[in-house]
């Protein structure tokens, strides 16, 4: 980490966490940091899903919710990019303070609420989008609506010209009911609609499907059978968890969702398990508590085919994702494999 990142982080650590956030993307739309550009290799080159990925380590949705710093986004490193959560019509999400440094456990609690400028401002966004790298849109409902299953799809169908793949989004904890759709009827319903509308689009995209750590392994074999049964692209695991054990921070008791350090265990058996589920037919993402190479490397070893992040940055500033990168690619090399899709289940 550069003297001038190290400063930066300080002075945000001084404000609280939801502005700091804000000011980092000015800071990085400022051009005031070193970044890295695009980093690859012939090992760290991944297809997930049909799309070519420089490399497998990506940006998970929640950090740029509305797209404004794409461009100096896509030359930190990373392999791709997920915007959003987006839903139609704009909605501020829930009162603040709504999201806390839980520090002595590197973690975050959020509870947003889907916050966000809705899908006209966010295609408007994504039009200006850098052309060279792989970027993605988080698909959200809105608190209010009456149908939030036809939502997903309403987004999708207005910013799919600008993307490369999209998430549906049912396992936030913090829209009301909305993780009722990950039940097994409901989410093949879902599922279903919503890849009618992609399939109808002129350009046919990835479509992904997120899911919660807090399942049960009949849950997970449910969502196994059904992302087989419909044809989804890819899974990922997982969104921020419920649970509480075991933190330190005096701000545990806080509502929302956690990520970070302490959901790597628990999201990272769910991935392993949904790949043994899947027999490996379906790609995985793999995401929470991610905040090292060998972090990194685990969840692939567990059956990811790629790998998301945010949290640990908040920690460990946006030059982790290099350091991560390097090392990711250093472990391939120390273990005998020639690319990143020979690790792949390893450990199954």
């Amino acid at each position: 980490m550069s003297w001038l990142e190290q400063i930066g982080m300080a002075a945000f650590r001084q404000v609280d966490p939801e502005t700091a956030h804000g000011l980092a993307l000015k800071a990085l739309n400022a051009g005031i940091m070193r970044l890295p550009g695009q980093i690859t290799s012939p090992r760290l080159k991944t297809k997930l899903a049909g799309l070519q990925l420089p490399n497998p380590v990506g940006m998970a949705a929640g950090m740029d919710k509305n797209a404004v710093a794409l461009e100096p986004l896509s030359r930190c490193g990373f392999g791709f990019l997920e915007t959003g959560a987006t839903t139609p019509r704009p909605q501020p999400g829930n009162p603040k303070p709504r999201l806390f440094r839980l520090k002595e456990d590197r973690a975050i609690i959020n509870r947003f609420g889907f916050n966000n400028d809705g899908m006209d401002a966010m295609a408007a966004q994504l039009e200006k989008r850098p052309r060279d790298a792989v970027i993605g849109l988080n698909l959200g409902a809105n608190k209010d609506s009456v149908d939030r299953s036809a939502d997903f799809a309403l987004v999708l169908e207005r910013c799919s010209p600008h993307l490369d793949f999209a998430t549906v989004n049912v396992s936030s904890p913090n829209t009301e009911n909305l993780r009722d759709l990950q039940g097994k009827a409901a989410l093949e319903a879902l599922l279903r609609g919503v890849l009618e509308v992609r399939d109808g689009l002129d350009r046919k995209i990835p479509l992904f499907v997120k899911i919660a750590p807090d399942l049960s392994e009949a849950e997970i074999a449910d969502i196994a059978e059904v992302g087989g049964t419909v044809g989804i692209d890819a899974i990922i695991a997982t969104n921020t968890m419920l649970s509480r054990d075991g933190l330190k921070s005096p701000y545990a008791s806080e509502a929302g969702g956690l990520s970070g350090a302490p959901l790597f265990e628990k999201s990272t058996a769910v991935l392993a398990r949904l790949y043994r589920e899947t027999a490996g037919e379906i790609p995985l993402i793999g995401v929470g508590g991610v905040g090292s190479g060998a972090q990194a490397y685990a969840k692939i070893r567990a059956g990811a085919t790629a790998v998301q992040l945010y949290s640990a940055l908040i920690y460990g500033g946006l030059s982790l994702v290099e350091t991560i990168v390097r090392d990711l690619e250093a472990l391939l090399e120390r273990d005998g494999f020639g690319d990143v899709s020979e690790a792949v289940g390893a450990d199954q």
